[in-house]
């Protein structure tokens, strides 16, 4: 299913307080808009279209008006989504493999417990960012 292309709201209206653009509010939009293209909730071409709205926007507010007419996706940090939190556990949390819209880093390191090689991989859509390890071998 595609969800028409429909413009994104315009910019904000003059009088409100405009934010600037981060590269962690970007990166979070993207992810957004990554996860409803692999749910097929947009096409190949309404994901590069509101992907270049994210990227070109000079304030928060207009890079989020490229998603502000998603659905919610029912995962935390998904715009819409409410008060949903995912549990914690102290320090860093385990996955078998990563979810989409986790951003793989550089850092591997050996668990001490089982020997194997952990990859670090970030969860942009939590503030702070989770840190997830999962096993290498996963790719």
């Amino acid at each position: 299913m595609t969800v028409p292309a429909t413009p994104p709201r315009g910019p904000t209206p003059p009088g409100r307080p405009k934010h600037p653009a981060r590269d962690a509010d970007r990166e979070r939009l993207i992810a957004v808009l990554r996860e409803h293209y692999a749910l097929d909730a947009l096409d190949l071409d309404e994901l590069n279209r509101r992907a270049g709205v994210v990227l070109a926007a000079q304030y928060a507010e207009d890079a989020e008006s490229a998603v502000t007419d998603l659905p919610s996706l029912g995962v935390p940090g998904a715009v819409g989504q409410a008060g949903a939190k995912r549990p914690r556990k102290s320090g860093h949390a385990h996955a078998a493999k990563p979810a989409a819209g986790w951003v793989p880093t550089d850092e591997r390191f050996r668990d001490p417990t089982t020997r194997v090689i952990m990859r670090v991989w970030l969860d942009p859509s939590t503030r702070p960012e989770t840190r997830w390890y999962v096993p290498d071998d996963h790719e």
